[in-house]
């Protein structure tokens, strides 16, 4: 079997799991977030974007309703014993085979909970799920319950997010040798997810960011590449991934000489990073670490050009996004932890100027300063 954890591992999450069940009086939870499957039983699939559910009782029991394409793959890569298959066929409706699974397992008037935030649930398997469980017993929204317990990283989980901290520290040593005038970003980007696949590791989540030019203000991939000039820009934001877990990095690299409006955003993003470090503590919140973020961008002049969050959980993610759904952003009352992996960035888009600046990087949270994870400095990058 293909599992990347000790089944003690999965045993204490499982416990973990039930016992905020019991909390929430839940009798069962239906699970659609992909990354929720893997971190309770290791089920390792892009399958997802079809139906299925993993249906979980208060009393620890566990079944898949999946695909006939994902029997084995269910069967290979996780500790589930209990897997039924719906059949493909013209106007399927695998809701009911899923109810009908319910009835089996004694859930009948029960109170269930749903993840509905989550890329696994599409509108219309939401709109079928609800017509058929509507009577069939009390619903409610658990989208956060799983996710909520995977922030705090695990000895074992941490170990992962160190190797995905490397093979992003291996990817940026790739941007660095070959960002200068001339290069192509074609072959920037192919240096940087080859070094982390040479390292042993995973596809990320989402695409990594890469764009220069004009195109070093924008923070999401887009289709198509160019040659760096001999005065540029280059914004790269990418990811580590190793067993899926995830640990994300951002830089901006001035080719030629650096305008002072340059140097003038990057000195605004490494105060911000290093003040975010004071907060970044137990006994803060995540929305304190936005405060922080907004205070000092807005001092110097900068809030037209900042974002409205900066940055997010990470763990083990699957596409289309790598990003958990804890956020810095304002009034997050979620309290900072030990053992939380946390993206830290900040993203300054001088549209006025055409100027771009980045800096981001993950930390893992103690008892008290937080851990950077990269080898890496943060010293301004040109070439």
């Amino acid at each position: 079997m293909a599992l990347h954890f000790e089944r003690s591992e999965f045993a204490s999450r499982l416990a973990r799991v039930t016992e905020q069940m019991r909390e929430e009086k839940l009798d069962a939870l239906l699970i659609f977030a992909q990354e929720s499957m893997y971190w309770l039983t290791g089920y390792d699939t892009f399958g997802y974007c079809f139906f299925q559910t993993l249906v979980v009782k208060a009393d620890g029991t566990m079944a898949l309703i999946t695909r006939s394409a994902d029997l084995r793959q269910a069967k290979h890569t996780s500790i589930l014993e209990d897997v039924h298959v719906w059949v493909d066929r013209v106007n399927a409706d695998p809701t009911v085979d899923l109810k009908n699974l319910l009835v089996e397992m004694d859930l009948l008037g029960a109170r269930i909970g749903i993840e509905y935030d989550t890329h696994g649930m599409t509108g219309r398997v939401a709109r079928l799920l609800d017509a058929q469980l509507s009577s069939f017993g009390q619903i409610t929204d658990a989208s956060y319950l799983v996710s909520r317990l995977r922030l705090i990283k695990s000895p074992a989980e941490v170990a992962y997010v160190e190797r995905a901290a490397a093979l992003a520290d291996d990817a940026l040593d790739q941007a660095i040798r070959l960002t200068k005038a001339g290069a192509d970003e074609a072959d920037i980007l192919a240096a940087m997810q080859g070094a982390v696949f040479s390292g042993g590791g995973d596809y990320p989540a989402n695409e990594y960011i890469i764009g220069s030019g004009a195109d070093a203000l924008l923070c999401r991939y887009k289709a198509g590449r160019r040659k760096l000039d001999a005065n540029d820009q280059l914004t790269i934001e990418w990811a580590g991934t190793y067993a899926h877990y995830h640990v994300a990095m951002m830089r901006t690299i001035v080719v030629g000489e650096p305008t002072h409006r340059h140097r003038e955003l990057f000195s605004a993003c490494l105060e911000n990073l290093q003040a975010i470090e004071t907060v970044l503590t137990p006994g803060h919140t995540f929305g304190d670490v936005f405060d922080m973020h907004a205070k000092i961008m807005d001092e110097r002049g900068l809030a037209r050009h900042r974002l409205n969050a900066c940055g997010y959980s990470l763990g083990a993610r699957f596409s289309p996004s790598w990003m958990e759904h804890q956020m810095f952003h304002v009034g997050n009352p979620q309290p900072i932890e030990p053992n939380m992996s946390l993206f830290v960035h900040m993203i300054i888009a001088d549209s006025d100027s055409g100027t771009a600046m980045t800096l981001g990087q993950t930390y893992l949270t103690t008892s008290g300063a937080p851990r950077a994870l990269s080898r890496h400095g943060l010293d301004f990058l040109g070439a």
